[in-house]
């Protein structure tokens, strides 16, 4: 049985974790699986959203720590291996905002240290009532410090370091009213409003979509005059686009596009 499950319909491509009795921990397995099914939506132009979710009661519950007790365990080679491993989970998070398509989270349970770090991470999250956010390492003596990468670029800067030096839980409405989050629904509406969220997107000119998916992100690093720069170059490219031009028309014309 997969760890990760993948089906496509209607240009959206569906994610699930399935590894309920342990949390959909990142394990190194589930680390490797989001990494392929990431690189392999690179080059895929049937897909324009993808929706991650995962099955039981929590998203993910961070790093798998029974692996990292066992590489604790030998001195020679623990380094080695958590240095790999952090590379590796660094990778797989950073893939989410190069790829070409918007990925939305659909958080059903609880999301913690580099769960919530995965939340962070993608572009756009529904969440259930019952869905819980933390960065709670640090109850363990473990302090959050890749997680807070992530989050520190979503969440303003003082709640994210109370979260982290806390290790407190935050629940989905908090969540949202901080900027984890972009909307709360009932646990029996998550699924509905997430993949209504993704078609929507997926309606739209992909190639629209995928220039400014990038120019948000990078624009962001930039100061405001580099950023106003750089985006009306993007927008320039943009504007000369033929289905661009199709766009335009068809707004002009009161009909839809014929993208």
């Amino acid at each position: 049985m997969s760890i990760l499950d993948r089906y496509d319909r209607d240009g959206v491509a569906h994610l699930t974790m399935m590894t309920p009795k342990t949390l959909n921990v990142l394990s190194d397995e589930m680390i490797s699986a989001l990494q392929s099914q990431f690189d392999a939506l690179q080059s895929d132009d049937d897909i324009r959203a993808v929706i991650l979710s995962a099955q039981g009661s929590a998203f993910c519950a961070g790093h798998d720590l029974k692996q990292i007790s066992e590489h604790r365990q030998s001195e020679d080679q623990g380094a080695s291996y958590f240095s790999d491993l952090f590379k590796r989970c660094a990778k797989m998070m950073t893939s989410i905002t190069d790829l070409p398509q918007p990925l939305i989270a659909q958080v059903q349970g609880v999301a913690t240290a580099a769960g919530c770090q995965l939340v962070a991470s993608c572009d756009i999250v529904i969440a259930s009532t019952a869905a819980k956010f933390g960065v709670n390492g640090v109850n363990i003596g473990l302090f959050c410090s890749t997680p807070a990468v992530a989050l520190s670029r979503t969440i303003s800067r003082k709640h994210a370091f109370e979260m982290l030096t806390t290790g407190c839980f935050i629940d989905a409405h908090r969540a949202e009213a901080l900027g984890l989050v972009n909307r709360v629904v009932q646990p029996e509406q998550l699924a509905e409003e997430t993949l209504d969220i993704a078609s929507t997107v997926a309606g739209k000119l992909a190639s629209a979509v995928t220039v400014g998916k990038q120019a948000f992100y990078q624009q962001l690093s930039l100061s405001v005059e580099e950023a106003y720069s750089y985006s009306s170059d993007i927008m320039k490219r943009n504007m000369m686009n033929q289905d661009t031009e199709e766009g335009i028309a068809a707004f002009l014309e009161k009909r839809p596009p014929n993208w």
